[in-house]
Formats: C-alpha cells, structure tokens, sequence
C-alpha cells in the first residue's frame, strides 16, 4: 500500500509516507493524532453512510480497504458500497461495488491521482453505504492513519 501511496505522492507533487505502519503512525503522534481507526461497522435494516472522506487531522494516508464480513443477499440486502469520483468541470461518476464475503476493497481517502492532456491533477473522492433492506451488514474498515 505504502508502495502506490508514493507513486501517487510523486505524481502529484505531494509528501511521500513511510514503507512500515510503525513509521506512519510514529508520524501520526508527532502531529498529536493517537486515536485508532479501524474499526467494524455494523448496518440493519435502514442504515446507510453518507457520502464522506476520512479524513482525521492534517496527516492522511491516502488509501483505505474494507473487508466484507457478512453474506450479500444471504445475511443483508441492499447496503451497496458506493463511491463518487468529482471530475471537474464534469458530472460526478458513482462507482457500486458488492464485494463478497472475505472480499477486500482498496479505495481512496480523499482523491486520487489521474493523467490530464497537461499531467497529473487530483480528483476528490468520496465514499458511503447505500441503504441496508433487510438483515445485517457488517464490514471492517483500515484507515491507516491515527485521527486526533
């Protein structure tokens, strides 16, 4: 992860990130942010995420995964995992994805990096759950930065 985190810093005029967990989050202390974040989400019936980014304090590491703990269509319907690219000056492009159970995901904290016809330039990403219908959705969540 460490490895396509700095080819997009590079891409992007951006820092770079340490190649070890124990180096990021040595980092994360140091800008006063010690609270984990991984955790395991847990959606019934009605429940959703909006739209949002994890950002947590100044220091972002800019992937994520989730790992997919329940059955689709078995132990919930509905509660979609949906992303939104915000092109500029473009439509903004949904993305749904229903990875399996035991399935991970990789996606962006905050933006991405993309070619343009005058190089690369972010494109700000979002992230949320459509509406669970029935059952219990269940996913664990790494966010490798510490929030504050």
């Amino acid at each position: 992860m460490a490895r396509i985190a700095n080819t997009w810093a590079e891409r992007l005029g951006e820092r770079t990130f340490p190649t070890e967990l124990g180096g990021l989050l040595a980092e994360c202390a140091a800008a006063g942010q010690h609270r984990p974040t991984p955790l395991v989400l847990r959606y019934g019936p009605g429940g959703y995420n909006c739209l949002h980014q994890d950002v947590y304090g100044e220091l972002t590491f800019p992937l994520q995964f989730l790992v997919m703990l329940s059955r689709p269509d078995e132990d919930f319907t509905g509660g979609e995992s949906v992303f939104v690219e915000q092109r500029p000056r473009q439509q903004s492009r949904p993305i749904v994805l229903r990875p399996r159970q035991g399935e991970a995901v990789v996606f962006p904290v905050h933006h991405r990096p993309k070619r343009g016809s005058r190089g690369f330039h972010r494109v700000q990403m979002r992230h949320g759950v459509s509406a669970v219908h029935s059952g219990s959705r269940h996913v664990l969540g790494i966010i490798f930065h510490n929030a504050r």
